[in-house]
C-alpha cells in the first residue's frame, strides 16, 4: 500500500502549472545559438541539422518550423550580426550631439571595430561563405547607408566637404574591416588601440580637425 502524501508536498491551489515546452522565442533562440557554435566550429557545409538539433535540445520539425535550409539559417544569422552591429554603432552615436560629426564618425569607428573584433568569427561563416554574394548585399547597404547619414550630417554641420558621399563611405567602411582583418591575422586584438588612430585617419582623410 503506497504511502500517504503529506499535505504540504500537494501543490496549492494558487500553484502556477509548469510550461510543457519553452517559448518559441527561447527555442528560436537557442537553435541558431547551436547553429553558429558549430558553423563556426565546422563550418557551414560540413554542418549537418541533425547535429544543429541535436545541440539545441529540439526535435527536428522544430527546424523545420523556422527554417527551411542551412542557408536559411545562415541568412538569419547574418541579419542577426548586421542589426547588432548597427544598433550597437547607433547606441554610441546618440551619445554624441548631433550636430558633432567629429564625435560622431569617431563613435561609428570605435563601436564598428569594436563589434568586428566581438564577432569575426561568425561575421567569417555569414558573410565570407562561398555561397554568399558580397555585392549588393542588403547587410552591407544597410551599414553603408547608416555611415553616409552620418558624412551627410557632418557636411551639413560644416565638419567636412564631401564631393561623393557614397563613395567616401564605401572607403570608409572598406578601410575599416580591413583595419582589422590585418590586425586580427597579426594576432592584434585591441579594439581600442586600433579604433583612435584609424578615426584620426579618417578625419584628416576627409580634412576634419582629428585632435
Amino acid at each position: 500500500m503506497p504511502a500517504p502524501v503529506e499535505p504540504s508536498a500537494l501543490p496549492g491551489p494558487d500553484a502556477a502549472p509548469k510550461p510543457r515546452t519553452k517559448p518559441a522565442a527561447v527555442r528560436l533562440d537557442e537553435l541558431m545559438a547551436a547553429a553558429e557554435a558549430l558553423f563556426i566550429q565546422k563550418g557551414v557545409e560540413t554542418t549537418t541539422i541533425n547535429e544543429i538539433v541535436e545541440r539545441a535540445g529540439v526535435a527536428k520539425g522544430t527546424f523545420y518550423h523556422y527554417f527551411t535550409s542551412k542557408n536559411d539559417m545562415l541568412a538569419a544569422l547574418r541579419a542577426k550580426f548586421s542589426q547588432g552591429f548597427l544598433d550597437q554603432i547607433q547606441r554610441e552615436m546618440d551619445a554624441c550631439a548631433p550636430e558633432d560629426g567629429v564625435a560622431r564618425l569617431r563613435a561609428w569607428t570605435r563601436a564598428g571595430v569594436q563589434v568586428y573584433f566581438d564577432g569575426y568569427e561568425l561575421h567569417d561563416v555569414v558573410f565570407h561563405d562561398a555561397q554568399h554574394p558580397d555585392r549588393g548585399v542588403a547587410e552591407k547597404n544597410a551599414a553603408l547607408e547608416q555611415l553616409e547619414a552620418i558624412l551627410e550630417a557632418g557636411a551639413r554641420a560644416g565638419c567636412w566637404k564631401l564631393d561623393d558621399v557614397a563613395l567616401t563611405a564605401i572607403v570608409l567602411y572598406h578601410g575599416m574591416h580591413g583595419a582589422v582583418d590585418a590586425s586580427i591575422a597579426q594576432g592584434r586584438h585591441d579594439a581600442q588601440a586600433l579604433s583612435g588612430p584609424l578615426a584620426a585617419m579618417f578625419l584628416r582623410t576627409l580634412g576634419a580637425r582629428a585632435d
